[in-house]
């Protein structure tokens, strides 16, 4: 038989139904699925150059398949390991596989969307990075990596025609504050990091605290839980309440105010108490989205005109990259402290707090557990 005329022997049909049930199993090794799968592709009647394609290896490696698979039969789908420990892999063999699970399959030309164990296992065996790996042993060489399958978030692409330049410039700012540039002429001071939070409803908010453990002669009631109940709420008529919140990038401080409304007026207000913190020959800078009261437009150019008149630099972020406001952070940490859990059941009641937790969290700026929560928020 010639080279390229070369094709399996005839298989009767229990071992075609074999070799399919090796193909569709999910586990076991990848090597004894690969050789399979050429073997039935040649049952099927597809050539060696067709198999190459598919399967993604050289002709030569599929006649290879297909000779021993004539000779030995099903003995040759298995690989003859020798006892022993596991097979361990170097270290670019490691980086390769943790640098190829950490990419999207259609980066390689494949009609997936995400790598399952079998797939990427598969891959790599097909691309010569290792012999062979099994699915367990992949995961446990992904976790060492410290790669784990995770769930995928959106994320808003950026835009902005200056988004370098936005960017640069406002990362440039927070290693002036943190003393990790110097400043040059021209450049602010101090640096605020500024941002409003709400709107602020009168709702129950869920949250975590600490109960009894459930047991069997003690499950609680509804008289008397073991946990706090909150109440639904399906009219809601005491309107709401913004929070515009800045952070002082020098001294590690937080200020907020509590407004009824956040517009242009309620923004140059509160930009003007920032002013009031430093004398006016310290120029500052403040950190801010692109929310429309923040900018200056044609047919109202208040904020802008503010700003020069009182040695301030506005510095927005690129256009949906908030991310790179670091208040963006300490909302967590506000949120998880002051009003996760609760039922206010007025505006007074939940400013009252939001105000205290500010005044606590500026005492406690080492607080290992706020910082935690605000570092797993922080980007930039």
């Amino acid at each position: 038989m010639s080279r390229e005329g070369l094709r399996v022997r005839e298989v009767s049909n229990e071992e075609g139904n074999r070799l399919l049930r090796i193909v569709r199993r999910s586990s076991g090794s990848v090597v004894t699925w690969r050789r399979a799968q050429m073997v039935l592709l040649s049952v099927q009647g597809m050539d060696v150059a067709g198999i190459a394609k598919v399967t993604f290896t050289s002709p030569d490696r599929v006649r290879e398949v297909i000779n021993n698979f004539n000779e030995d039969g099903f003995d040759s789908l298995y690989p003859k390991y020798a006892g022993g420990r596991p097979p361990t892999f170097s270290l670019p063999q490691r980086q390769a596989i943790k640098r190829i699970a950490l990419s999207r399959p259609a980066d390689h030309g494949l009609p997936f969307s995400t790598w399952s164990l079998s797939k990427l296992a598969d891959f790599l065996v097909a691309e010569g990075v290792v012999d062979d790996i099994s699915h367990e042993g992949l995961r446990e060489l992904l976790k060492r990596e410290e790669v784990s399958f995770q769930a995928v978030k959106t994320w808003k692409h950026s835009t902005d025609v200056d988004y370098e330049a936005k960017k640069n410039r406002v990362l440039e700012l927070y290693d002036m504050a943190e003393g990790k540039a110097t400043s040059g002429p021209g450049d602010p001071t101090v640096v605020f990091s500024m941002d409003e939070f709400g709107p602020l409803n009168l709702l129950p908010r869920p949250g975590k605290q600490w109960a009894p453990v459930v047991r069997r002669s003690s499950k609680g009631s509804t008289g008397s839980p073991r946990r706090r109940r909150l109440r639904a709420t399906y009219k809601r008529t005491k309107g709401v309440r913004h929070l515009f919140a800045a952070l002082d990038m020098n001294a590690d401080k937080l200020y907020g105010h509590i407004k009824t409304n956040k517009n242009r007026v309620t923004f140059l207000t509160f930009c003007r108490y920032l002013r009031s913190l430093y004398p006016p020959e310290v120029r500052i800078a403040i950190v801010m989205d692109n929310f429309s009261p923040h900018l200056s437009t044609r047919k109202d150019r208040r904020v802008g005109d503010w700003a020069a008149a009182n040695n301030v630099e506005l510095a927005y972020v690129p256009t949906n990259a908030s991310y790179l406001n670091r208040i963006e952070c300490h909302f967590t940490a506000l949120r998880y402290f002051a009003l996760n859990g609760t039922d206010h059941q007025s505006h007074e009641e939940q400013n009252s707090m939001i105000r205290r937790y500010i005044a606590w969290r500026n005492r406690h700026k080492d607080n290992e557990v706020v910082r935690a929560i605000s570092l797993r928020a922080k980007v930039a």
